[in-house]
């Protein structure tokens, strides 16, 4: 899986940052989560391409939904006819609806808006993808890209010591079915190795640090959890509903994640916000800051 940050700001964008939007790219299907202002221009300068099919809204607030309006229109005028799914948390669909339709222009093809609860699951062949409730005021949501645990590995040698062609008998047993070789069963438990696990990622969204996150996180290969502030703006992080570094890498650290990427940082920090990074690596090592174009590679555990 490939993440690519198209916009790292919190509230409004800088000369270096635009306003919040992350891509997952896996096995060539493309999700978004949130669209700000902007985004569009994000995708053409990392090269992300338009094929998204989804959308994730973390919450309705103007710098994580304005993007959509003109995205929708853009795909339109390149020809797009296949259907859109924009995901909102439950009950503020009706603020989606009317943005997708903003405008003298129509778009032309399908645009389908699904409300979301905490604890609902979107099931996909390879992978689900999780929701939780956040702590941001009103309705918000993280969410979690969870692949399903993957078939354990096959070993050849001793497929060839049992006498098995290589061919379409390893992929059965691979499966999980029973073969017969000169009349004597193989099962695949004699062959095939434990199931692997999937990898796992989880995005925040705007967020004050809440035990369902890092319940969402748990084991997680790569936590992107929201750090609008360091230590020095904790009264004003509480006050607004989102996290410090220290705070998101405590996080981070409880839920057992291999990794801890900063994102939605306060313009205050300008475009160096290496001191929000050293700070949460004081509790969590394996943490950076993401900047705009950021593109991080999730690979198989093994």
């Amino acid at each position: 899986m490939r993440v690519t940050f198209l916009g790292t700001a919190a509230a409004r964008p800088t000369l270096s940052r635009n306003v919040s939007s992350i891509t997952v790219q896996r096995e060539g299907e493309l999700l978004m989560f949130d669209c700000g202002e902007g985004t569009q221009r994000q995708m053409m300068r990392y090269g992300t391409g338009f094929t998204v099919n989804d959308i994730f809204f973390t919450h309705l607030h103007a710098d994580h939904f304005l993007g959509v309006i003109g995205l929708l229109r853009t795909m339109g005028l390149q020809g797009r006819t296949e259907p859109i799914h924009l995901w909102v948390p439950e009950g503020s669909q009706p603020i989606m609806t009317t943005a997708a339709n903003l405008g003298v222009e129509r778009v032309v093809f399908p645009v389908q808006i699904n409300g979301l609860s905490p604890g609902q699951t979107i099931d996909r062949n390879e992978y689900e993808v999780l929701v939780c409730r956040t702590k941001h005021g009103g309705l918000s949501l993280g969410y979690a890209i969870a692949e399903k645990p993957r078939l354990g590995r096959f070993n050849p040698e001793r497929a060839r010591q049992l006498g098995l062609p290589e061919g379409p008998l390893w992929g059965k047993l691979h499966r999980g079915e029973t073969v017969t070789i000169d009349g004597c069963p193989v099962e695949p438990a004699d062959l095939v190795g434990e199931p692997r696990p999937g990898r796992k990622i989880v995005i925040s969204g705007d967020t004050r640090p809440c035990r369902a996150t890092a319940e969402l996180a748990r084991d997680a290969d790569l936590l992107i959890h929201e750090a609008t502030f360091g230590r020095d703006e904790a009264d004003r992080a509480r006050q607004t509903g989102h996290s410090t570094a220290r705070e998101a890498a405590q996080i981070a650290r409880e839920a057992g994640a291999l990794e801890l990427v900063l994102t939605h940082i306060s313009p205050r920090y300008g475009d160096d916000a290496r001191s929000l990074e050293r700070e949460a690596r004081k509790i969590f090592p394996s943490a950076r800051t993401a900047f705009d174009g950021l593109v991080v590679d999730v690979p198989y555990r093994d």
